[in-house]
């Protein structure tokens, strides 16, 4: 029989091992379930990082059908406005560049919309073209018909050859309401060089617009801001905005010098931001140009450089401004060219001298022109267009003869292909030659306007386009008779 202390020590052992095994066990479940929370927490994080990865996935597809989506709403917003001016066959084609354009609903209809519109359209009759133009606009009537400062035969002129700031905008408002359309004096012709070298013209017969829409040509004389005009209410020169866009420097009777719309190019520019339509594929107008006084209110010409040659209003002019640099100025001036260009305005001739070409030689013409090319062209850059000073031709109203006319010859020579005199005594006249396109344009100034009310005119060549009754500005001294210079 063992000893009792032996038995005890027995038991002793057993229950160590015991214990042993317990905490082996304890250890093995505890580690257990610390991989089981592991594997779990790990299993949850891949999930997570899963749907996650999913979710992210199906927000970033949602960005891009969003993206996507926003690009194809600007590109058909981008040709509704193309369509806007009446260029329905490049709004299609713009959309027709963009993917799935056959199979996408918006797509589909927008092209739908477009080519429907342009079946709509009707070929107009380019030689029933009306063209109408301005001179610089009267900001301040006050002043510009302030006889007892300037003198009858001064206010005379201005009151006869010029319109006011609410004359025009009230044109422009009853022609866009009548359906007129502004279109380019090129847009009457299709030309092509001829194996002469020369360029030729054919008309235009697929002119199509709206069936209740009409194409006018418009054009602005002189915008020069002379000395002449100097205190008369004229705007001071054209600059740039903080966007860029031309405006027009005015000074007021007060001496306050402010920036807006005071002429007709950043009024019409302003206008057609508003009412897209009233423009055909972007078109505005063309600027004739003289250059003696210099450009846009900019004393560009070589005369203020080298101070030979000059007027009496050039020396005071000069005299008030010992800060003056050439340089300077043709470089602004070139930067006011290239923004009306951007927007869409041409240039054109109107003689560097205001020059009458009426019996002028060859030899006077060559001159006067060396001096537009080289202190006009030089800022607005070459022009295929000539507009006659005065309302002078160089012909009759028969075709230009280049055997037999000499002066259409060396106008022809020197690059000319676009011809406008000043006719009111129709509606239009447009004449598209082999060699040359012509108009005759109405000046929609006080005196015509004053004819045609008060029945001086034989015909009222305002009727198609505006009330003159209604346009007409009663601040005017009338009877406006032409006794004024232009």
């Amino acid at each position: 029989m063992p000893e009792r202390g032996s038995y005890k020590n027995s038991r002793t052992a057993k229950r160590k091992r015991r214990r042993r095994q317990l905490q082996i066990i304890y250890t093995c479940i505890a580690f257990l379930i610390v991989l089981t929370a592991v594997l779990i927490a790990g299993l949850f994080t891949t999930t997570k990082k899963k749907n996650d990865r999913a979710k992210a996935a199906k927000a970033a597809e949602i960005a891009a059908e969003e993206e996507a989506i926003a690009a194809k709403r600007e590109k058909i917003a981008e040709a509704e406005k193309i369509a806007s001016a009446y260029d329905y066959d490049g709004a299609i084609s713009l959309l027709q560049q963009q993917e799935n354009y056959d199979t996408d609903t918006e797509l589909i209809n927008a092209i739908a919309k477009f080519t429907a519109a342009k079946s709509a359209l009707e070929a107009k009759n380019v030689l029933e073209v009306p063209h109408i133009f301005y001179h610089s606009l009267i900001v301040d009537t006050d002043r510009a018909f302030d006889t007892s400062k300037f003198g009858e035969e001064t206010v005379a002129g201005v009151n006869a050859w010029m319109t006011t700031i609410e004359e025009f905008d009230a044109i422009t408002e009853e022609m866009y309401n009548r359906g007129w359309i502004l279109i380019r004096m090129r847009d009457l012709v299709n030309e092509y060089t001829g194996d002469d070298g020369l360029v030729h013209f054919k008309q235009n017969k697929s002119l199509l617009l709206p069936q209740d829409k009409h194409p006018f040509v418009l054009s602005i004389d002189d915008w020069s801001y002379y000395h002449s005009y100097k205190g008369q209410g004229f705007g001071d020169k054209a600059v740039l905005d903080e966007n860029g866009e031309v405006k027009v420097q005015y000074t007021d009777a007060s001496g306050k010098v402010s920036v807006g719309d005071y002429d007709v190019v950043p009024r019409m520019n302003s206008f057609i931001k508003e009412h897209p339509d009233f423009s055909y594929g972007g078109a505005r107008g063309l600027i004739a140009m003289t250059g003696y006084n210099g450009v846009f209110g900019y004393r560009t010409d070589v005369a203020y450089k080298t101070g030979e040659r000059l007027d009496q209003d050039q020396a005071e002019w000069l005299a008030e401004h010992p800060d003056f640099n050439w340089d300077t100025e043709v470089a602004e001036a070139k930067k006011i060219a290239d923004a009306c260009k951007a927007a869409g305005w041409e240039f054109a001739c109107h003689t560097w001298g205001h020059l009458s070409v009426t019996d002028k030689s060859v030899e006077t013409l060559s001159t006067d022109q060396d001096k537009w090319q080289n202190t006009v062209a030089n800022i607005t850059g070459k022009t295929d267009t000539i507009i006659f000073a005065h309302g002078n031709d160089i012909g009759n109203w028969k075709p230009y003869s280049y055997e037999e006319n000499d002066v259409f010859r060396y106008f022809k020579g020197m690059g000319y292909n676009y011809y406008a005199n000043v006719d009111a005594s129709a509606e239009y006249w447009v004449q598209v030659n082999d060699l040359s396109c012509r108009m005759g344009r109405i000046d929609c100034d006080g005196l015509q306007m004053w004819r045609a009310i008060s029945g001086a005119a034989k015909k009222n060549v305002f009727e198609q386009l505006f009330d003159v009754n209604a346009v007409f500005d009663k601040r005017r001294p009338t009877p406006v008779s032409a006794t004024g210079k232009s």
